[in-house]
């Protein structure tokens, strides 16, 4: 582990006292298509939706679309991670009057120098169970980042294009 993903770490911890066992927090780390891990995301529960930290490097500068796939796969091509967990079959994007799906998140914006740290919050599902679907189900979920910004209402992805990153999220 590197210092920023440590710090990362450490903010997750810091901003969430109390979370007390390993069923509230998920982490992924993040490779490139080469398979080179530049980042890692972490997943922790809230008691009203999940708080999503991210810290990534060696990206593209600019908007980024980031989801939740259904999956808990990146192989072969990050396309083992299917489609954004969906379960309601709603329309993509958070400003689809028919949306959001569950797999939908702000855009991740990358600084000039290929890094971007990012905390989102969502509760469109659970980290390991509840009302809402599980990032910890039978077959996983993955976090993907796309090579364009999600414009949050075009189908199926918001114009986010290919996948540059992917991660799958497990339990800490």
């Amino acid at each position: 582990m590197n210092s920023r993903t440590i710090a990362a770490s450490a903010l997750a911890v810091a901003l969430a006292p109390g979370v007390g066992h390993a069923a509230d927090v998920a982490r992924a780390a993040i490779i490139n298509p080469e398979g080179a891990v530049i980042g890692e995301a972490t997943f922790e529960q809230a008691p009203t939706g999940v708080l999503v930290f991210v810290d990534v490097r060696d990206l593209p500068p600019g908007a980024h679309g980031i989801h939740l796939h259904a999956v808990g796969s990146c192989t072969p091509d990050f396309k083992a991670a299917t489609g954004h967990i969906n379960p309601g079959k709603v329309a993509h994007g958070l400003r689809n009057p028919d949306g959001p799906d569950n797999g939908d998140l702000p855009n991740l914006h990358v600084a000039r120098d290929g890094t971007a740290r990012a905390e989102f919050f969502t509760t469109l599902v659970s980290v390991s169970g509840g009302t809402m679907p599980a990032l910890l189900d039978e077959d996983g979920s993955a976090v993907i980042i796309h090579e364009n910004p999600d414009d949050h209402m075009t189908q199926p992805i918001g114009g986010a294009g290919g996948r540059i990153g992917c991660g799958v999220i497990a339990m800490q």
